[in-house]
């Protein structure tokens, strides 16, 4: 299997290496988490770390299911512990561990030990466990492939929008570079994850009976990826199909599709009180072909796709991101950091007169000097419209821009 070197993961490792904190990497299965952590001992090994002084457990190998126990697990480690030496110690998929922040405080305060957690759902840093663990833990938001790293993995940047083509439609999850375009794999895998994440973590971990009711929340939020939503109005819409159910099931149901990192929320933010609003957010994928995988031909919508990758790219760039509301208008992303903000619309394509005018009036409407751009896929000369930008999507998505 080819190793993809995730770059900007493995910078953070690097940086946060031998510091007295815990290094929590936390992402949607099958993202890249439990490689990432593999190439980074393959760096320490390269920087003349032996291999006693690294200790890597997988939780999830059933060769290692006895130290799931607490208990067994502290006493498996503490063993191999080389006293004066500093070791590296890696937990991947720690959540399967009971009371695991317990052994974490435990190997925490040995001066010896430098500490590596993976897990696959938002659940392993839960406020408890949080406050537990308070000051003592960085987290590393880990995603599948951005588009950037889907192209460099091909070797060149030509052709981008057939390489975009594929990216939205094959996946970003690292995996399906090997399936070399089989449609038929591509979908299969992709279905495999699906029902790993919505079947053993959602539905086990909370205890969900109806299976065929979580499947339509899934669906439908699918389907309305980039629409403003509210448990209210998904319930209102599964009942009026035949599928009865209550807000309160719907917001069991939404938090734990979240916490699972297959769909992430995004509150709106109103710019003029500047603050945030508590209801009709938005949704969006972690991967935009799982869409298609569930949904079929009903996926292709160009506009909201888009939407969808440009917003993770955002994740991966900014500290916060929002949906903007001004009034009677809306902003598509409000990207907030030290720096300050940041303000995106995104259209397929804004060739149309109209459609330009549509897409810059929320944009006019903000009086500050924050950075402000329109992103499409026309193949276009970037334009400026009075300090807004118009920028070719994928050029953005490839150079992280120094503004």
């Amino acid at each position: 299997m080819v190793k993809i070197e995730r770059k900007t993961y493995m910078e953070k490792l690097l940086n946060w290496k031998d510091k007295q904190v815990i290094k929590v990497v936390t992402g949607v299965r099958r993202c890249g988490k439990s490689t990432l952590l593999e190439m980074f001992q393959d760096r320490l090994k390269m920087e003349g770390v032996d291999d006693h002084r690294i200790i890597a457990i997988n939780l999830e190998d059933f060769d290692f299911i006895e130290l799931r126990d607490p208990k067994e697990l502290y006493h498996y480690i503490s063993t191999r512990l080389i006293k004066e030496k500093r070791c590296y110690v890696f937990l991947d998929e720690i959540q399967h561990v009971s009371n695991y922040a317990d052994v974490v405080d435990a190997l925490f305060v040995k001066e010896n030990v430098d500490l590596y957690l993976t897990g696959s759902n938002a659940y392993m840093l839960s406020s408890e466990i949080a406050t537990l663990l308070s000051g003592r833990y960085i987290e590393i938001k880990m995603q599948p492939l951005s588009f950037a790293e889907y192209v460099d993995s091909a070797g060149n940047r030509d052709h981008l929008a057939g390489k975009y083509s594929d990216y939205i439609t094959n996946s970003s999850f690292p995996y399906t570079l090997e399936l070399q375009n089989d449609k038929n794999l591509i979908s299969d895998y992709l279905e495999g994850i699906y029902n790993t994440i919505v079947m053993k973590d959602v539905m086990q971990r909370k205890k969900i009976n109806d299976a065929m009711m979580l499947e339509s929340v899934v669906r439908f939020m699918m389907a309305h990826i980039g629409n403003t939503l509210s448990a209210k109005r998904i319930a209102d819409a599964l009942t009026s199909f035949g599928r009865k159910i209550d807000v309160k099931t719907v917001e069991r149901y939404i938090q734990a599709l979240s916490e699972s990192f297959i769909l992430y929320k995004v509150p709106r933010y109103n710019l003029r009180g500047r603050q945030l609003l508590k209801t009709l957010e938005k949704y969006y994928l972690v991967d935009v072909a799982l869409r298609r995988t569930l949904l079929g031909k009903r996926a292709a919508d160009t506009g909201h796709i888009l939407e969808n990758v440009v917003f993770l790219e955002l994740l991966r760039r900014y500290q916060r991101v929002y949906v903007g509301k001004m009034d009677d208008t809306e902003v598509d992303f409000v990207a907030l950091d030290e720096d300050g903000a940041s303000y995106f619309q995104v259209a397929a394509t804004t060739r149309d007169e109209n459609t330009l005018n549509r897409e810059l009036t929320p944009l006019k409407a903000i009086s500050d000097h924050y950075p402000k751009f329109l992103l499409t896929l026309d193949d276009d000369p970037e334009m400026d419209y009075n300090g807004i930008k118009k920028i070719n999507a994928l050029d953005w998505l490839l150079n992280v821009p120094s503004y």
